[in-house]
């Protein structure tokens, strides 16, 4: 029966090769889809996962991680007197705005952090130095957004607002889905462009001829040789997150709730409890967990057609053989089988061309476009039971074919 199985799949390998394609497809399809919402959903936290922070404190309002409430950077000392916190420090997220030498405009998420501090940084730096964003309005991007921010090589000075933004280092892999590009400097550099901004008068004249009075805001830039030096953060400032470093063998949920007291209006997470959070937020209260899963669906939708099309117009071309098996005393289950081993055939095929095709894509979008599409082991053997399911599932529609046969039919012309 093997050998029946694997004859009718060879017998016509052109069409076998057009069935592996559409199985591949149907695959690829689910398997980039699923890749791309983990992805999506990792890159989302990858700022968390930077950290090394027990615990995160932010507003009470907090949407998600870059949607929230400032609160004072004097949170960070009133933390540091909790009993059980080892360490405190304070992290900035704010939206700007990078002119290019082209005085093309980008919006940007500044991401300041203390550069000598021991509870954030940038991971996978490819050039530069972490320490050197403790000098003056310096920055470190991440290599996939060069093109977007129009930089080409390390030490090229750009703006942010209206100061200057030398680029110090680059980082790979830092990029999210749904944010704008991070750019990665000191605490008091990202105060520094959070707060800066042009100079406007307001000049009134009254029309010649006329008592309506006619006002017009001029704006001014600072002087480039004017620009001061960015000024340590001040217990007064705004920032975004405390993290917080608890004491070994501490019990951090005993320690939220110690901060939340200590730091009225406040709402502590732990990292796990962040990520869990951040990504609930974007999975359920947008559309993009809903899209993604109904590309899925229709994946193995097409899957299911392509497969089920093939192994009936198989078993159409084959019913006298069949019949000749019926005549011989074969079983109905012994036929069955014949027909569920292509279907396993095909799944087995179509998987692995496919996975490999899955990966390779995966590799070059995080080489190229720092995009994450992310297939873990489980989502893999996942996709391989659905793989199965799909071929198996639609071999239902040939055998419903076959079950009709009359064994007579080899007698007839």
């Amino acid at each position: 029966m093997v050998s029946v199985a694997r004859k009718n799949l060879l017998e016509d390998l052109p069409r076998f090769l057009v069935a592996q394609a559409g199985i591949m497809f149907a695959v690829s399809l689910v398997t980039i889809q699923t890749g791309i919402f983990n992805g999506f959903t990792r890159s989302t936290t990858q700022i968390i996962e930077h950290s090394q922070a027990d615990i995160w404190v932010t507003s009470e309002s907090i949407v998600h991680l870059e949607l929230s409430l400032p609160i004072p950077a004097s949170k960070v000392n009133d933390a540091q007197k909790v009993d059980g916190v080892a360490s405190a420090e304070p992290l900035t997220l704010k939206g700007a705005i990078w002119r290019n030498s082209l005085q093309e405009i980008v919006l940007v998420r500044i991401i300041g952090f203390d550069p000598n501090g021991q509870l954030f940084a940038p991971k996978n730096v490819t050039q530069g130095s972490i320490s050197a964003l403790s000098e003056p309005y310096t920055v470190m991007l991440d290599g996939t957004n060069l093109t977007t921010l129009n930089v080409h090589n390390v030490g090229e000075v750009e703006e942010i607002a209206t100061l200057p933004a030398r680029v110090i280092g680059l980082t790979q892999g830092n990029r999210s889905i749904v944010s704008n590009p991070f750019i990665f400097t000191s605490l008091s550099n990202a105060n520094a462009y959070a707060n800066s901004g042009q100079s406007a008068t307001l000049s009134c004249k009254v029309q010649a001829g006329s008592s309506d009075i006619q006002c017009t805001n001029v704006y001014t830039q600072p002087e480039p040789d004017t620009t001061p030096v960015p000024k340590p953060l001040a217990a007064s400032d705004l920032i975004t997150h405390v993290l917080i470093q608890a004491d070994s063998g501490e019990d951090l949920q005993v320690l939220k709730q110690r901060i939340e007291t200590a730091l009225p209006n406040t709402r502590a997470f732990t990292q796990a409890e962040l990520i869990r959070h951040n990504q609930q937020f974007w999975q359920q209260r947008t559309g993009i967990g809903f899209l993604l899963g109904l590309s899925t669906i229709v994946g193995v939708i097409v899957g299911v057609v392509v497969v089920g099309q093939i192994l009936y117009s198989s078993v159409s071309d084959h019913l006298k053989e069949f019949g000749t098996l019926k005549a011989m005393g074969a079983s109905d289950w012994k036929i069955y089988g014949v027909i569920v081993e292509q279907s396993l055939w095909m799944a087995i095929l179509g998987y692995l061309p496919s996975m490999i095709l899955c990966y390779g894509v995966g590799a070059w979008t995080i080489a190229t476009q720092g995009i994450m599409i992310l297939i873990t082991p489980i989502s893999a053997i996942a996709i391989f039971g659905v793989t199965v399911l799909m071929c198996v599932g639609s071999a239902a529609f040939a055998i419903q074919k076959v079950t009709r046969v009359d064994p007579a039919i080899v007698f007839k012309a």
